[in-house]
């Protein structure tokens, strides 16, 4: 059982990436982005609270944030692995999900990493603002908001994972299918 994280800055192409990967290595996808929107939409309690910080452009605290991963993978372990979109993206993270994997008898077998200027980035989120219906994605100040964040809190994990030689950036720029195969150039070694 593998389990990958994907990871890059918002609108890196993670998510559409992901739907190509999981189906090709029959990896449960577990979306915080995902799972947050459900647990919203559905009014869980956990979603009330997620959704306070998602308002504000700000990370949704670890704590809540892993007690929706864990059900996630717990209810998911008949498949070949898991890939992880959008978590961790704190240090802490990426030590409770170490904690956690190694509590069911896994570990991150590798973080492959989406790389994309800014700006590119930050049009591609407009732009899916325009049909995603998601308050996030249509404000640009929120985004780059969400940008500060990411430089602050989650690119410190391109050393964490580096250290335990984890770490493979790929170009996240050109066609969704060009983007595809340098991820699978990736995911194949394992």
């Amino acid at each position: 059982m593998i389990a990958i994280v994907l990871f890059g800055k918002p609108g890196a192409g993670k998510g559409t990436q992901a739907e190509f990967l999981k189906e090709k290595y029959n990896l449960t996808h577990i979306s915080t982005g995902d799972v947050f929107r459900f647990n919203i939409k559905n009014e869980t309690e956990l979603g009330k609270k997620a959704q306070e910080f998602i308002n504000k452009g700000e990370l949704v605290p670890d704590s809540i944030t892993i007690d929706m991963l864990k059900k996630e993978v717990e209810k998911n372990m008949d498949k070949a692995g898991f890939l992880f979109d959008g978590f961790p993206r704190t240090i802490a993270q990426a030590e409770a999900l170490d904690a956690f994997l190694q509590s069911i008898n896994l570990q991150v077998t590798a973080t492959v990493a989406l790389e994309a200027d800014d700006e590119v980035l930050v049009q591609r989120i407009l732009e899916r603002g325009k049909t995603s219906g998601r308050a996030d994605d249509q404000d640009e100040t929120k985004i780059r908001t969400r940008y500060e964040e990411y430089n602050e809190k989650t690119a410190p994990l391109i050393e964490y994972y580096k250290n335990q030689n984890k770490y493979y950036a790929v170009n996240g720029i050109g066609s969704i299918a060009e983007i595809t195969d340098r991820l699978s150039t990736v995911i194949d070694r394992f």
